[in-house]
């Protein structure tokens, strides 16, 4: 891999996780028993303020168990945005359900509700909302939605960490919720995932098939095909250190999106990832967008040249071979321009002022703000 002095994202590891994961060496606790798990849970769910939470080891395994414990059949639709990370549609595939595909808002990036509401059948089960780079869909109209047309809403929460409406936590809204821990998220225990629900028995239920569906008062009985999907102690231990530090790292990273915000202003042709009024981004990837994918591609030579990666948007998932067949005969205008032209830029919390200044001068270097032109591949 390219060695960049500014990689998209490297995790803070400068806590307690050391600590933490040799004492789990030091008493021989290091597979999926042990005390940090228990307590990862407990207090992941109080920091989202959800009455009960179960761990896994990583996100799109909790999408899995989410729909398996909403009891997501064969044949059930659940609709969700082509504009996502593969994982989100993936999991609807793992149970045998049938992707419905929406639109993106403009604005936001986010699910298009209208369209949600035009593709709702007498087939769809529920909602995966997905908050995408951190921003949080309109969950007051699709938790209301949901209840009025009796759909399960699933939040897709993998890169929402921290993100809030009003004082409420995503993942509090809907029936149940899914976290990632992945090494490039906010918190991270290197691979992990996590389940809140407002209902226990969800989680109860979750935590049931992670564990083989072993059961818990027969000795090697199995009641249910089960998954080893279980988080093992180190990563928990990584997960309790790093959530002790979530306030700071959070306020670190809405640091470096201010300064990109007054570092990329003076640019007419690059419109960053905005915050919705009511919300808190998270901002677990400081995104931006440029007119068109000859720009977007230039743009990135130009950073990489400089020592400096970018991602470009996610694909939509509906191109894929393996999901093509649920969208033959549509089209995605919205999504397909966000992928097209957006980037995410390095967004990790030890980025200091200096390192975004730099970042945001390349970027200005590159349209030719510092000099009175630009410099514009052509669309062709």
């Amino acid at each position: 891999m390219p060695d960049f002095k500014f990689p998209v994202y490297r995790p803070n590891l400068s806590g307690n996780e050391r600590r933490y994961v040799n004492e789990c060496l030091e008493t021989n606790w290091i597979s999926s028993k042990g005390a940090f798990v228990g307590r990862f849970e407990k207090e992941f769910a109080q920091y989202a303020g959800a009455p009960s939470a179960t761990s896994c080891c990583n996100g799109t395994v909790s999408l899995h168990l989410a729909l398996l414990a909403l009891n997501i059949q064969p044949g059930d639709e659940v609709i969700v945005p082509t504009f996502t990370y593969v994982a989100s549609v993936n999991a609807i595939r793992y149970v045998g359900a049938i992707p419905v595909f929406v639109d993106s808002d403009p604005q936001t990036w986010q699910m298009d509700i209208n369209d949600v509401k035009k593709k709702i059948s007498a087939k769809t089960k529920a909602v995966m909302a997905v908050h995408l780079y951190g921003q949080a869909c309109d969950l007051d109209a699709l938790a209301s939605l949901c209840q009025q047309r009796n759909l399960y809403l699933v939040e897709d929460c993998a890169e929402a960490i921290g993100t809030r409406i009003g004082s409420k936590h995503v993942g509090t809204f809907g029936d149940i919720a899914s976290f990632s821990f992945f090494g490039n998220k906010t918190i991270t225990t290197g691979e992990g995932g996590m389940l809140i629900a407002n209902n226990p028995a969800l989680i109860a239920r979750c935590a049931h098939l992670k564990s083989q569906a072993v059961s818990p008062e027969r000795t090697y009985w199995h009641d249910d095909i089960g998954y080893n999907y279980r988080m093992t102690n180190i990563c928990a231990a990584i997960g309790v250190a790093q959530l002790e530090r979530i306030e700071s790292l959070m306020a670190q990273k809405r640091s470096i999106a201010m300064n990109y915000q007054h570092g990329l202003q003076s640019i007419n042709d690059v419109k960053l990832h905005a915050e919705v009024p009511g919300t808190t981004h998270s901002f677990w990837m400081v995104s931006l967008q440029v007119k068109n994918e000859a720009q977007r591609n230039g743009l990135r030579n130009h950073l990489a040249q400089a020592g400096i990666e970018t991602r470009p948007g996610f694909p939509p998932s509906h191109l894929f071979p393996m999901h093509a067949e649920f969208a033959r005969g549509q089209r995605f205008p919205v999504a397909e321009t966000l992928a097209s032209t957006t980037i995410n830029l390095p967004s990790y919390p030890d980025l200091t002022p200096q390192d975004v200044g730099f970042i945001c001068q390349c970027i200005r270097e590159y349209f030719g703000v510092n000099h009175g032109h630009r410099n514009e591949p052509s669309a062709t």
